[in-house]
Order: C-alpha cells, then sequence, then structure tokens
C-alpha cells in the first residue's frame, strides 16, 4: 500500500510538472533575490572585527550582535509562513527587504553599540519575512522536481553568504563603517526584482491551490506519533548542523587569526572559500536527493561529515583550509533535502514548514554564536571548535526517520527512463 501511495504521489508530481512546467526564470529570480538577501546578512559577520574596535566589544557582545539578527530573523518566520498558508501575501517580499534596507543604514552610522543591536534587528525581520514566502515560491517553480528547486533557491543564499565577507574585506574594511550603506543599493534591487516575482505568484496562486490539493491526497499518510518523531529527528538534525556552521561563520576569522596569526584580510578570504564550498554543496544536495532519495542524503551528510570535524581542530593552516572545504560541501548539501523531506511529511502546509525550518536555522544559530561567544571568552576559540568537533554524531538519529523517500525516488527515475 505504502508502495503504491508513493507511486501515485510521484505521478502527483510528473502531472503538476506538465501542468505547471519548471518556470527557471523565476527560479533565478528569487535566487538571485536570495543571493543579495544573505550577502547583505553576511556581510555583518564579516565586519565583526571593526564593530569589535570600534565599540570597544568583547566576545559575548559580538555573539550578542548574531544572537540579536538570528533571533529576529527566526521568531517571526514561523507565524510568516503560517499567516501566508491560510492567506497569500505576495508582496510581503518587497515589504520584507524594506526592513533590510532601513537596517543597513542604520548600521553604517550607528552612534552606539545599542543601535547596532537594534539595525541587525531590522535586518533579521527583513529575512523573517523572505525566507518563507520565497522558498514557497521555489516550490511553486519548481514544476515537481522540488529538491533541485530548493537548491538552486539556497545556492542562491550560499552563494551571497560567501560574497559578503569579500566584499566586507575589499569595501567596508578600507573605507569604514559608514560604507555598509553602499549595500542599500544590493536592497533596492532585490525590492524591484520582488515586485515582479510577487505578480507572477498572485497569477499561479490558483494553480498552486490545486497542486497542493492533489499532493495532499495522493501523500503517504503516516500515522501522527510518526510524524511528529521524524520531524523532532528532522530539528535536531538542524541543531547539528547550524551550530557547527554558526562556530565556522562568526569565529572562523577569529580561530585562524589566533592559532595562525594571519592578518585580517587573508582569514576573510578563507571564510570566503569555506562559505563558496558551502555553496557547491547546496547546489548538489537537492537533486541528488531527487535522485536517490532525501534520506541518503540526510544520512551522508550530517553523520558523513565527523570525521573532518574531529581532524579540523587539530590541522595545520593548509589542511584547515582543506577540511573546511570538504565540511561546507558535505555538511551544506543537507538543507534543502531536510526541507523538503519536512514538506512532505506535513503536506499541504509549505508556508509554515519552511517557515519553521528556517526559523529553527536562524534561532539555532544565533543561540549558538552566543554560546560559543561566551565560552570562548572562559576558555578559548579553539577549544570552541573541539567542541563542536562531536555536533555531526547527532547525525546517527537519521536512522529513525521512515523511508518513504526511496520508494518515490525510484518511481520518478523509472518514469523518467
Amino acid at each position: 500500500m505504502a508502495v503504491g501511495t508513493t507511486s501515485l504521489a510521484g505521478t502527483v508530481a510528473t502531472r503538476a510538472k506538465a501542468e505547471a512546467g519548471t518556470a527557471f526564470g523565476i527560479l533565478a529570480a528569487i535566487s538571485f533575490c536570495h543571493f543579495l538577501n544573505d550577502m547583505m546578512q553576511s556581510v555583518i559577520p564579516a565586519v565583526y572585527p571593526l564593530l569589535k574596535n570600534s565599540y570597544r566589544l568583547d566576545f559575548g557582545q559580538i555573539g550578542l550582535i548574531t544572537l540579536t539578527m538570528q533571533a529576529t530573523a527566526s521568531l517571526l518566520q514561523p507565524l510568516v509562513g503560517l499567516y501566508n498558508d491560510y492567506r497569500a501575501v505576495p508582496y510581503s517580499l518587497p515589504i520584507g527587504m524594506g526592513f533590510t534596507l532601513g537596517g543597513l543604514f542604520l548600521l553604517s552610522s550607528a552612534p552606539s553599540y545599542t543601535m547596532v543591536l537594534l539595525a541587525v534587528a531590522l535586518i533579521g525581520m527583513g529575512s523573517s519575512v523572505f525566507h518563507p514566502e520565497s522558498s514557497r515560491v521555489a516550490r511553486m517553480a519548481s514544476g515537481g522536481q522540488h529538491g533541485l528547486a530548493q537548491s538552486l533557491f539556497q545556492v542562491g543564499g550560499n552563494a551571497g553568504t560567501a560574497l559578503g565577507p569579500l566584499l566586507a574585506a575589499f569595501v567596508v574594511l578600507p573605507h569604514g563603517q559608514r560604507s555598509i550603506a553602499w549595500f542599500s543599493l544590493a536592497a533596492l534591487a532585490a525590492i524591484i526584482v520582488l515586485t515582479r516575482i510577487a505578480a507572477w505568484h498572485m497569477g499561479r496562486r490558483s494553480l498552486e491551490k490545486k497542486v497542493q490539493a492533489r499532493a495532499a491526497h495522493a501523500s503517504v499518510q503516516l500515522p501522527r506519533k510518526k510524524v511528529v518523531l521524524a520531524l523532532a529527528v528532522l530539528i535536531a538534525l538542524i541543531f547539528s548542523k547550524f551550530f557547527y556552521m554558526v562556530s565556522l561563520n562568526s569565529f572562523y576569522i577569529f580561530y585562524l587569526m589566533s592559532k595562525f596569526h594571519v592578518p585580517v584580510r587573508t582569514a576573510q578570504i578563507y571564510l570566503f572559500i569555506f562559505l563558496g564550498a558551502v555553496a557547491a554543496g547546496t547546489i548538489i544536495g537537492g537533486p541528488v536527493g531527487d535522485r536517490i532519495g532525501r534520506k541518503y542524503v540526510i544520512w551522508c551528510s550530517i553523520l558523513g561529515v565527523l570525521p573532518f570535524t574531529l581532524l579540523l581542530p587539530h590541522a595545520n593552516l593548509f589542511w584547515t583550509g582543506v577540511l573546511t572545504v570538504i565540511i561546507g560541501v558535505v555538511l551544506a548539501s543537507a538543507f534543502s533535502a531536510i526541507l523538503v523531506y519536512a514538506q512532505e511529511l506535513v503536506p499541504g502546509k509549505i508556508g509554515t514548514v519552511s517557515g519553521l525550518f528556517f526559523g529553527l536555522a536562524f534561532g539555532t544559530a544565533g543561540i549558538g554564536a552566543a554560546l560559543f561567544g561566551k565560552l570562548a571568552d572562559s576558555t578559548s576559540i579553539g577549544f570552541v571548535y573541539q567542541i563542536c568537533a562531536f555536533l555531526p554524531a547527532i547525525g546517527l538519529l537519521t536512522m529513525f526517520l521512515p523511508n518513504i523517500e526511496p520508494a518515490r525516488a525510484r518511481h520518478g527515475a523509472n518514469s523518467a527512463g
């Protein structure tokens, strides 16, 4: 019965693709906006050394900046997604980007540490509106290739996250904090593109409702306890992934400067290389999950990275660079698989699920940054990486996920053949 049901789900996905097609133009546009959004966000951790000197901050206060941005980015996301599941608000996308625009202007001229926190809170609010609705747009434009669509959407954000530190190194550091205001041009460009995407979204809303209704009817009907257990496992995996990732995103620069005595610009280039590896891993995870099943991708991504994280604290500068590239590629392949897996566990609640998991990602990262900042203040940055090395072992929980993907993947492969 389960195989037949999953086959029906595969047929629904194929029919949706035939009706709607894969709108690669929209996927490219929403990925571009994700690129701009995350590029602007990633400038903030990259200028932490500048903010630390300007406002005389300790590592705990640096962690609080990340916590403030990630908290505002996470707490609102499930609510935004839930609301948009019941009432379409496509033009929330350009409106949300307006918060980011205001936050950048404020950050460029913040007179105090308190105003810095307010500025990053506004930027976080912009993300809380952007991610759930833009993830829905990506799924609408997927034509049934949900993993591919989420990967294309995610890779835009990862590429932006990778470029942010490089721009900070060559734009903000030489010209000072006020030059952050130049990034508001990126926010304006995103607002223009998102306005066009919102218009497309309005036109496709009725088709989306039909596809969601069919998917909900044809989806694997698991017992409620199994769904709750699976969601709890996915949340634990999100915790493992993003706690580890924030140790690199927020403190990698300081780790390289402290352990290997490299200058700030060199450390930022290493961060750029790591984030580029994250972008590469993201684009790999979704299509592979479409083909072989998302549970396998989750297994390999979370648990498979453990040997490399254990080696990292003991490596020299060269091998640190190599290991972080491997870690970035392998670990980043998980999120698209986790997100689409969760969406298929709870069909018809795309916005709610997307908001929940994006919110958990941001919130987990923010809590991790604050905790690791305090731990670094009381011990050392190197000790933080020794503790974080064991986090991917949580990937063992993947064994408790139900096997709903392999049958669907095999059916899709047979249909394609």
